[in-house]
């Protein structure tokens, strides 16, 4: 990896040594499905340890640096200048079910801006990392966003809605609307990781309503690196760390936008 920045050591540091306990742990997943109960709590404690691995790491380095995480909240609450955005396991349901697809996500924010971040998934080793001004990465490799041009071919991603969502027949919706513009929609459960595969190409836009701060913090960095765009939708200024997301190439963008825009989808 190119990156050399304090933060973005430290953030790689932190995300090898979660994984270990994490790797662990996934691979205890497929024992704990004959149970009738304790996979829930299992994978509770498999999230809070790897967070306390992660901030313990951080805060060695920077006891007086604020922290946003998933699970213990805020940390520091007084020093907003110099923030971790944290999730230790962004893909809860996949690793309860054995599915491969979650992420740690971590980003370092300073002065409202997310300066560096890094998405890694330890069963996949696939580590996606970028800091402002010097690239965006996958292990080793340059990463840029597709050159799809029409919407009408691109492949996309979402999150839909969670399951205490008040607007899920807006989502729903909205879902059938971009779906019937678009080659084909995808959800694989991890609003990280589609971030950070909009950024290496692999798919061509992502978008999604009521995520987390935490989700997506570090993919802001990474997806502003590899050339893509990003905008925040119909935000709420009373729920600063919810968010409404769109995230996609430079060419479908605007179409892309347009149709999330759309009031008559309601």
């Amino acid at each position: 990896m190119r990156l050399n920045s304090p933060q973005i050591n430290l953030i790689t540091k932190a995300c090898l040594k979660a994984s270990r306990s994490l790797i662990r742990d996934f691979g205890e997943i497929e024992n704990l499905q004959v149970l009738s109960k304790g996979p829930g709590d299992f994978v509770s404690s498999a999230d809070k340890r790897t967070e306390k691995i992660i901030i313990d790491e951080l805060q060695r380095a920077h006891p007086e640096y604020g922290i946003i995480s998933e699970e213990i909240g805020l940390i520091n609450k007084s020093n907003t200048k110099n923030r971790w955005i944290i999730d230790p396991i962004d893909g809860t349901t996949n690793f309860l079910n054995g599915v491969p697809q979650f992420a740690i996500s971590i980003g370092y924010e300073e002065d409202s801006e997310i300066k560096c971040g890094v998405i890694f998934n330890p069963i996949t080793n696939e580590m996606f990392s970028a800091e402002k001004g010097n690239g965006a990465y996958l292990n080793n490799s340059r990463i840029r966003v597709s050159n799809k041009k029409k919407l009408i071919d691109a492949l996309l991603v979402t999150g839909g809605p969670k399951g205490a969502s008040k607007i899920k027949d807006t989502i729903f919706s909205e879902y059938i609307n971009v779906s019937n513009n678009a080659s084909s929609v995808r959800k694989f459960g991890s609003a990280a990781l589609d971030m950070a595969y909009v950024a290496c190409g692999r798919v061509d836009g992502y978008w999604q309503r009521e995520i987390n701060y935490w989700d997506i913090a570090a993919g802001i960095v990474i997806l502003k690196e590899a050339g893509g765009f990003l905008d925040f939708f119909d935000e709420d200024p009373n729920i600063p760390l919810k968010k409404n997301i769109l995230a996609s190439n430079f060419n479908i963008h605007n179409e892309l936008k347009e149709l999330i825009n759309k009031k008559d989808i309601e």
